[in-house]
């Protein structure tokens, strides 16, 4: 039988398991935007920051939408997910209709004339990686569960609940999972 790893690919979530107590990735479902021997990356979707884009990023100093943390990474670097793929040259197709990247200025000038809504868009604050072989370790220790990904769940906004909705629709004892308390021992 395969293990969850050995199905994994790029476009995929992935969801820490309920006994993950890293601080940097409890509880997060993260979109895998990358896989394969070499490594992976991907972002943290559901670890919105207090800044708003505006206030982290030139070209975009009218967007006042919230920036996220996308990984422990790089975390002075800035990435994007988006849903106009038609329009920003550059971008790459994650699953269908959610596209990662694409020419930063390009995006810009397209928001600041209204034909790339804001809705569309979320950016990010660092990435998540590893190296080869390191999350399949992870895995085999039990540390993540993965699913398929959906743009209602990539752009979705209910943040603080997205873990459990997600580990949840698992089914089985996932449902379990999902219920289980945040600090392992703690009811």
């Amino acid at each position: 039988m395969l293990n969850e790893f050995d199905q994994l690919s790029a476009g995929d979530l992935i969801m820490a398991s309920a006994i993950m107590l890293e601080s940097n990735f409890r509880r997060t479902v993260l979109l895998m935007c990358e896989h394969s021997d070499e490594g992976s990356m991907g972002f943290i979707l559901n670890r919105p920051l207090e800044v708003k884009v505006r206030e982290a990023l030139s070209g975009f100093e009218d967007l006042d939408t919230v920036l996220h943390m996308g990984g422990p990474v790089q975390p002075d670097t800035v990435h994007y997910l988006h849903t106009r793929g038609d329009v920003v040259e550059g971008s790459h197709e994650v699953i269908p209709g959610v596209y990662w990247g694409g020419d930063k200025e390009q995006l810009s000038s397209l928001m600041e004339s209204g034909m790339v809504d804001p809705s569309e868009i979320r950016f990010y604050l660092g990435y998540a990686g590893w190296s080869s072989g390191q999350l399949e370790e992870e895995f085999s220790e039990g540390s993540w569960y993965t699913t398929g990904a959906s743009r209602d769940i990539v752009f979705g906004k209910d943040y603080e609940r997205m873990w459990g909705r997600v580990v949840r629709s698992k089914g089985g004892d996932y449902c379990y999972a999902a219920n289980s308390p945040e600090i392992p021992g703690m009811n």
